[in-house]
């Protein structure tokens, strides 16, 4: 981990390690009045960094949305199976457009021939150090769908194909809860018009 010049790890403890790993600090940081904070101890949740893409089809204004079970969201009132965009993490050396690119075929069966970049942000800094690069990618929603996933990382992945109005509705209703599928599909409704202009242009 790279370390800011106005922040002084004074201890880091190992909590766990196994497919994720916790990590204990013990620091200070430069306040806002030029001053050192006193030490303060925080646990830090490592989980690498991630890409995600929302495909979209300009021809028949689609979107693909996948459904899966997540274990965090088991305490929700709908349930712990929710309704995402397509994303991956990031292995070592490899960069973000091939992750989306090759989760796409994995997870949807889903040829992306164009990337659009739309943020690069951090999920919960409070406590987790996981950026997320996202994307818009161009593709044909009629080879979209089917049940896929990796079954030897016990992935059970259903694809849905939808129009982007019947998306939209499913973030008003609350249907749509995870962050990525909420940042990119707002992108989307306010960047249609220019995203078809330029795309359907070949």
């Amino acid at each position: 981990m790279r370390v800011h010049k106005d922040v002084e790890i004074l201890e880091k403890t190992v909590c766990y390690k196994g497919f994720f790993r916790i990590d204990r600090y013990r620091l200070r940081h430069r306040l806002f009045n030029g001053g050192w904070s006193p030490p303060i101890t925080r646990e830090l949740f490592e989980r690498g960094h991630a890409a995600a893409v929302l495909p979209y089809d300009p021809l028949r204004n689609e979107v693909v949305l996948i459904e899966q079970f997540r274990i965090g969201a088991m305490d929700t009132p709908d349930g712990p199976w929710l309704l995402e965009i397509v994303a991956g993490i990031i292995e070592l050396d490899e960069i973000t457009e091939d992750v989306v690119k090759r989760e796409s075929m994995e997870e949807a069966n889903c040829n992306i021939s164009d990337l659009i970049p739309l943020y690069d942000y951090l999920a919960s800094p409070g406590g987790m150090t996981e950026r997320i690069a996202l994307f818009c990618g161009r593709t044909d929603t009629t080879l979209a769908g089917g049940i896929h996933g990796a079954t030897d990382e016990g992935e059970d992945i259903k694809v849905h194909v939808v129009t982007l109005e019947t998306a939209l509705q499913f973030l008003v209703s609350g249907k749509i809860n995870s962050a990525s599928a909420i940042i990119a599909l707002q992108w989307l409704a306010l960047n249609r018009d220019l995203v078809r202009k330029k795309w359907l242009k070949y």
